[in-house]
């Protein structure tokens, strides 16, 4: 039976049925064709409601939400100004000023195309007016993009929590230190980029020059509301004041106030379009969730994560040699599958798995997260590349080309992580 199931769902990806109706067929299919099967059609409703039913998964939607309000507020311009302030006259200081927008617009998305796109809006005119080469801003706005699926609050993180039982607070918290570990590495990489093929210190330093007469003040007072969004957010969790799903919501609130009566950025009126656009990017997650637990459920009742748990500690002698394996099959399912489908799908069955090993549940949701974010930057479906290729007018695989060196150094990051336990459970 669990070779037909696990048959019947791929023959129907390879047919291109959406992969939500197909989750539900292969999960229907032991219920429909043997009536003695413990997962009856009372059981598998109670399991896609309960998919759906969940209080953090309510904060995928609001972080969705906050996130469009923030991008329309121009937030990622006014992060970009306090960093470019302190770091635009050192070498590379401008492309690093760059990364270090995405990672802290990361803590207010949650969302690696989010981060792109808010990130890349305002800064890729920003680095090619400087004269730095447009499919390099293009392509290291992609991959520094990836930070939005692991600094806190990651909706990757949510998934996962929600589909594994595993704590999103432990989540978010196990992802700050790789988070700033592959900015660090990219920001290394824009030094060694910048040092081979120079920079025009003349626009630059104007340019620079020309923020700097603001003064320290008023930069720091055009940003400090935007550098204080992931304070609230994070310092909210971590505090016990708030849930994450709470801390959601509050984000929602305060990013209106900021974009609308701070700023002045964007009309109340226009919230409501907001609402609706995030309802709409929601939905289909929802629906995921709910047949992934469901299928999650009948997958288990037919002792699949034990059968893969066994086939693989008795094909691999240690625990290493099955993260070589599971990283190369995790970096080729991100090249072809999105985020959303892959966590759902692989996360409960592989944990098991993960488990087994001796690796724990929230350093496995760390490796599956970076490797998946890896593929948002990796062709052909490169979710990044398709939005940071029509800011300067290329095509997704020319970034993608551009981008296979820094994507070289987020492997390198990846690498530590699998290897140093600590780096994700430290903070614990």
């Amino acid at each position: 039976m669990l070779g037909i199931v696990a048959a019947l769902f791929v023959v129907m990806l390879f047919l291109g049925v959406p992969i939500a109706a197909a989750m539900m067929f292969a999960t229907l299919w032991p219920t429909l064709t043997d009536p003695t099967f413990a997962g009856n059609v009372n059981y598998l409703i109670r399991a896609i409601e309960s998919g759906w039913d969940s209080t953090p998964t309510l904060a995928i939607p609001l972080f969705m939400l906050s996130g469009a309000i923030m991008a329309n507020g121009g937030i990622s311009k006014k992060l970009f100004d306090v960093f470019a302030y302190f770091i635009g006259k050192v070498r590379a200081g401008m492309p690093c000023a760059v990364v270090i927008t995405c990672l802290f617009y990361g803590a207010i998305s949650g969302s690696g195309p989010a981060t792109v796109a808010a990130v890349g809006a305002m800064c890729i005119p920003i680095l090619v007016d400087l004269g730095y080469d447009k499919v390099f801003a293009a392509a290291i706005v992609a991959t520094a993009g990836g930070l939005g699926v692991i600094i806190p609050p990651s909706i990757p993180f949510i998934m996962y929590g929600v589909t594994t039982g595993t704590s999103v607070g432990d989540m978010f918290t196990a992802g700050i230190i790789p988070g700033f570990l592959i900015a660090a590495l990219l920001m290394l990489y824009c030094v060694i980029y910048c040092t081979q093929h120079g920079e025009d210190r003349e626009k630059i330093d104007a340019s620079v020059a020309e923020l700097r007469k603001k003064g320290l003040f008023g930069v720091f007072r055009e940003g400090f509301w935007a550098i204080l969004t992931p304070v609230i957010i994070l310092g909210g969790i971590y505090s016990g004041i708030v849930t994450p799903t709470e801390a959601a919501c509050v984000s929602v609130f305060y990013a209106i106030i900021v974009s609308c009566f701070i700023y002045r950025t964007m009309k109340v009126r226009e919230v409501w379009t907001f609402m609706k656009s995030a309802v709409r990017s929601y939905a289909p997650i929802c629906l995921l969730l709910a047949f992934a637990i469901a299928l999650g459920r009948v997958l288990t009742l037919l002792q699949a994560p034990t059968l893969i748990a066994n086939i693989v500690t008795s094909t691999f002698s240690n625990k290493y040699t099955f993260l070589l394996v599971l990283n190369l099959i995790l970096l080729l399912i991100g090249m072809f599958m999105d985020t959303a489908s892959a966590i759902s799908i692989l996360g409960p069955v592989l944990l098991v798995t993960a488990n087994g090993f001796g690796i724990d549940s929230v350093q496995f949701g760390v490796i599956l997260v970076v490797n998946l974010a890896i593929g948002l930057v990796s062709p052909p479906v490169g979710i990044n590349l398709f939005v940071a290729s029509p800011l300067v007018g290329e095509s997704s695989w020319t970034v993608g080309k551009k981008a296979i060196v820094p994507i070289c150094f987020f492997l390198v990051a990846l690498l530590l992580i699998n290897v140093v336990p600590a780096i994700s459970l430290i903070l614990l």
